[in-house]
């Protein structure tokens, strides 16, 4: 699992609107006995964890419909999109609330 660096770091990056700010969940380096697994093996990513989101989008009348992920959640990603986002030196990526493909439910 990732691991997230201190929200300090990233409180001055505040997803707009209906904007997800997500840290991929990076794959399995190698096994349990200790066997290094060769980068081009490993499994794409496709969840990550909710780092931030934005209030959600307005709708014609003017309301507010809030995301439906919250800081803290684990998601499910598509395999492509997302705009990345480099913070001393991770990578992180905004998604809008409505290309997430799933939330994971302990």
């Amino acid at each position: 699992m990732a691991i997230l660096i201190s929200a300090t770091k990233l409180k001055n990056i505040v997803p707009l609107l209906d904007r997800v700010l997500i840290q991929r969940i990076k794959p399995q380096e190698k096994t349990a006995s200790g066997i290094f697994i060769p980068e081009k093996a490993q499994e794409t990513g496709n969840t990550g964890l909710v780092v931030a989101a934005g209030k959600g989008i307005l709708n014609s009348d003017g309301k507010h419909i809030p995301n439906q992920v919250a800081a803290g959640d684990k998601v499910i990603l598509p395999s492509f999109g997302g705009s990345p986002v480099k913070v001393e030196g991770e990578e992180y990526y905004l998604y809008r609330d409505s290309e997430i493909l799933a939330k994971v439910e302990n």
